[in-house]
């Protein structure tokens, strides 16, 4: 990551609308998959600052991976494993819930990653992931963020079956923002954007209506299952 913009990536989770919507998303899902009375172990695979962690410590007990040294805030370091997730990571107990949370897109070998993370799951225990999807949205913003690729459901289930696991649930978010990425992309196809802009929240006024939006297309949107958006969430585990 760009040092400039990791210098702003916590700021950025904390305060940008899209961190925050998409953050509540997650929130409820996990809600969905914590048993009543539970306390699970959570692994939040390419934690960054761990900006959900106050909120996820309602659940259960969290603890993080993150490569990126730069990133562990201090109040996290005593929980935060600074190191690449691989064969290399073997901590002493499993997990009830793993996260990818905008991970899996970053990492050469995502099928490794889903595939040791089932190794480290506790029986009945799910992997939690969000992408970005569709390839046909792919910016500036991808590039800024070092993506390899953007997933649909079906390229996202090869990847998950190639993982010997199985995607129990998945649908996509931000359904409103599929026009706004395809806009973008057009006009940086006759107008090539600033390489040295880094991302950054809007006015507060702007920032708050957009995380209004997103939050009551999410209330609203959900049931119908669209078939399309700028995000896919997926609910992964072992087969049976």
């Amino acid at each position: 990551m760009d040092p400039d913009y990791a210098g702003r990536y916590g700021t950025l989770a904390e305060s940008h609308w899209w961190w925050r919507s998409r953050n509540r998303v997650v929130l409820r899902e996990v809600r969905r998959l914590v048993r009543h009375g539970a306390r699970p172990r959570i692994l939040d695979v390419g934690c960054g600052p761990g900006t959900l962690w106050p909120r996820l410590e309602a659940f259960g007990d969290v603890e993080g991976v993150e490569p990126d040294s730069t990133l562990v805030r201090p109040e996290h370091a005593d929980r935060t494993h600074v190191q690449l997730f691989d064969e290399g990571f073997q901590p002493e107990w499993k997990y009830d819930l793993v996260f990818f949370l905008d991970v899996l897109e970053h990492l050469d070998d995502p099928v490794a990653a889903l595939r040791h993370a089932s190794s480290l799951l506790e029986p009945g225990g799910r992997i939690l992931v969000t992408v970005p999807a569709f390839q046909i949205l792919w910016t500036r913003h991808d590039v800024i963020n070092h993506h390899h690729v953007r997933y649909r459901r079906s390229t996202f289930d090869d990847v998950v079956r190639r993982a010997d696991l199985e995607l129990m649930r998945s649908r996509y978010l931000f359904h409103w923002l599929f026009g706004a990425k395809l806009l973008a992309r057009a006009v940086e196809a006759v107008v090539p954007p600033r390489t040295n802009e880094l991302p950054s929240a809007p006015p507060d006024p702007v920032n708050a209506a957009l995380e209004f939006a997103s939050n009551a297309e999410h209330a609203l949107l959900a049931p119908l299952r669209l078939p399309f958006g700028s995000s896919l969430l997926a609910v992964v585990g072992r087969p049976g």
